[in-house]
């Protein structure tokens, strides 16, 4: 039975319970409140004030218009309302049929004649205190006068010294002296998300300054330069301008925008000054760029190449073609290497092998390390700006007595004959007769010459039927293969 004391005893349990469980509540509070929080201070902090930058350096800064020739033909005839017939020619033509016979007015003596108008806006940057001016290539071309008008508004005639389409710069003069030149940066210093600023005309509107972080670096567009890649606002009439970092050097020079809209999308190229200042060099002494060529046609290492060859990545260039009297075939390069370096430089992607090549003065001799056989062979090449325009093509003559039944990748090949090696240039090899199976699938074809597997030559169809037994399974073999007048690695997995 449920008793007064009862009732009594318990309610003084319950008060002591939830006392007690509100005293550890507490104190488990405060245990947790003087437990101190790691806080880790911010990796950046507000937003540079770019003022300072651009006090510095918009008065280096141009704004460069253009004038260029365009034909005034005489189209219909002048109609200055005097004669009423000319209403009808006007909008019907000049052999419009007309009751009165037509008046006999002077024609123009120049029918034909040019006349100048404005062809162009862009943007540029003084380099130096005597009036050198960079621009881009594409801002004055075919321009029958270039104007450049300075941030003070004085204007001047300009003379271009020179100018290169392959990297779009552009090298002007002006009659000044005393101009406020910008410093240049180095442009293989730059970061992705470093803060930079661009200065230029977009739209005709002058000293418009923009900023933004670098997006990307070495960015490849398929052009002769790595471009710096920013989400700077770049627009028509920014080209030629200079990209600036917040030490207020030039690091760049604005040449190209993607868009869909035709105005700034958030993507924007320029060219590391680096560059355009190699290019400036040879504008300034002699108005054109010579470039370097060692007579080669390269391409891609594809994974699989690389694995098969023994190579540790995809780095290089790989030879397709070796011109005949070229620098590379003087100095020993032949088809199958893999161009890995050039002058001490690495060639991480295939197409770095262009540019410094033909960055380099025709004449200098420059190191040449390829990969060949399993290991790396350095070789000097002497460089030069000539290119043999020879090709040769596959005639299909084989000698059917020397043919091979299909092997296990699906080849059937006979002896390369005298007249083959001398046609195609080639020391060594065998002549594919038939393909099927696996070969087929890859791609080979009847008449390819296949010069090697893996690292070893082939000298003859003996020796190549004995390097096919010895093939392991479902391990890729990279066989060299000559098609026509190019070389190139073709990777089989051979089955079990």
């Amino acid at each position: 039975m449920f008793t007064l004391k009862k009732l009594s005893a318990s309610l003084l349990a319950l008060s002591l319970a939830i006392s007690s469980s509100a005293i550890a509540e507490n104190n488990i509070s405060s245990v947790s409140n003087t437990v101190p929080t790691s806080q880790t201070a911010p990796l950046v902090m507000g937003l540079p004030d770019f003022t300072p930058v651009v006090q510095a350096t918009e008065n280096g800064v141009v704004n460069i218009r253009t004038m260029s020739k365009v034909s005034s033909q005489s189209g219909m005839g002048d109609f200055d309302g005097s004669n009423p017939e000319d209403l009808f020619r006007f909008f019907f033509g000049p052999d419009f049929p007309l009751q009165t016979p037509k008046r006999n007015t002077p024609k123009p003596s120049n029918p034909n004649s040019e006349r100048i108008e404005p062809s162009g806006v862009g943007s540029g940057f003084i380099i130096s205190e005597d009036g050198y001016i960079i621009t881009n290539d594409h801002v004055v071309d075919d321009a029958t006068k270039v104007i450049v008008t300075l941030n003070d508004g004085k204007e001047y005639t300009a003379k271009v010294i020179g100018s290169d389409k392959r990297t779009d710069i552009a090298l002007l003069k002006i009659d000044a002296k005393a101009l406020s030149a910008l410093a240049m940066g180095d442009s293989e210093k730059l970061k992705k998300g470093q803060w930079v600023v661009a200065i230029g005309s977009p739209y005709g509107l002058e000293s418009t300054v923009t900023s933004g972080i670098v997006s990307a670096i070495n960015r490849d567009t398929g052009d002769y330069l790595p471009f710096i890649q920013t989400d700077v606002a770049i627009n028509p009439g920014n080209s030629g301008g200079p990209l600036i970092d917040l030490a207020g050097k030039v690091v760049g020079v604005n040449s190209q925008i993607y868009t869909r809209s035709g105005g700034f999308m958030g993507i924007s190229f320029s060219i590391p000054i680096n560059e355009a200042m190699k290019i400036v060099e040879q504008l300034k002494s002699t108005g054109t760029v010579q470039r370097g060529r060692i007579g080669v046609m390269i391409g891609e290492v594809k994974k699989e190449v690389a694995d098969a060859l023994g190579l540790k990545d995809t780095k290089g260039a790989l030879v397709s073609n070796v011109e005949p009297g070229s620098p590379a075939e003087k100095a020993g390069i032949k088809s199958g290497d893999v161009i890995v370096s050039f002058a001490g430089k690495t060639i991480n992607k295939w197409n770095d092998l262009p540019r410094l090549v033909g960055m380099t003065k025709p004449g200098t001799q420059s190191d040449i390390t390829v990969w060949r056989r399993g290991k790396e062979i350095t070789v000097p090449v002497t460089l030069d700006q000539t290119a043999a325009d020879k090709k040769v093509t596959a005639t299909g003559e084989n000698n059917a007595d020397n043919a091979s039944q299909f092997d296990k990748l699906g080849l059937s090949v006979t002896e390369l004959t005298d007249a083959q090696k001398q046609k195609f240039r080639v020391n060594n090899g065998v002549v594919v007769n038939d393909v099927e199976g696996l070969a087929q699938d890859v791609g080979l074809r009847k008449d390819d010459i296949i010069l090697a597997i893996n690292d070893k030559d082939i000298m003859s169809v003996k020796q190549f039927q004995n390097e096919v037994k010895q093939l392991p399974a479902n391990k890729a073999a990279a066989l060299l293969i000559r098609r026509e007048d190019l070389t190139q690695w073709v990777t089989v997995t051979p089955k079990k």
